[in-house]
């Protein structure tokens, strides 16, 4: 597993529920990359790590940042189409009805043996739209569970899973 981290609020929605309390404040010394060019790198990156591994990666897309277009989506696409042993997960403070959270919500469809992109909603799983999957706060009261690793019952994100495998909200300590 790899994972992925962008500049945070250059790259994310003013909406986004943690715009002020921000994972990025605790974390001033994260390798951040720029957007400006990314893809072409990344595309190079992750041919050089599927030949590294034969079964396959994954990535967790956006530790820090969000997408930040709607081209940035599409460059995700393309990766999926191109590579099958590829896999994504991450969070968007993107909103399902937006023009990039539908083209992520698309992503969540077309791929979703391969793709989860949870928004950052307090917000229950509905059975009737299987690839809206949400992330939510500890406030949340609906239908979640707490993440396992936050809660010390794992040894870490890369041995549990969860957040990739169940379309149940998952609801995280704030931080």
């Amino acid at each position: 597993m790899y994972s992925l981290t962008l500049v945070e609020r250059e790259t994310c929605p003013l909406t986004c529920h943690h715009w002020n309390d921000c994972y990025g404040n605790n974390m001033p010394f994260a390798h951040r990359f720029d957007q400006q060019n990314i893809e072409s790198h990344l595309e190079s990156d992750i041919e050089v790590l599927l030949k590294k591994h034969k079964n396959g990666i994954v990535i967790r897309l956006h530790v820090l940042g969000d997408f930040f277009s709607y081209s940035y989506v599409e460059f995700w696409q393309d990766m999926l189409l191109k590579h099958p042993k590829l896999s994504l997960f991450g969070y968007t403070g993107r909103l399902k009805d937006q023009s990039i959270g539908q083209s992520i919500w698309f992503l969540n469809n077309r791929f979703a043996d391969r793709c989860s992109i949870r928004y950052s909603q307090n917000k229950a799983f509905d059975s009737t739209d299987s690839t809206s999957i949400y992330a939510a706060e500890e406030s949340f009261e609906g239908a979640s569970f707490d993440c396992p690793e936050q809660k010390g019952k794992v040894k870490d994100c890369a041995s549990c899973g969860l957040c990739w495998t169940t379309t149940k909200t998952v609801r995280f300590t704030t931080h």
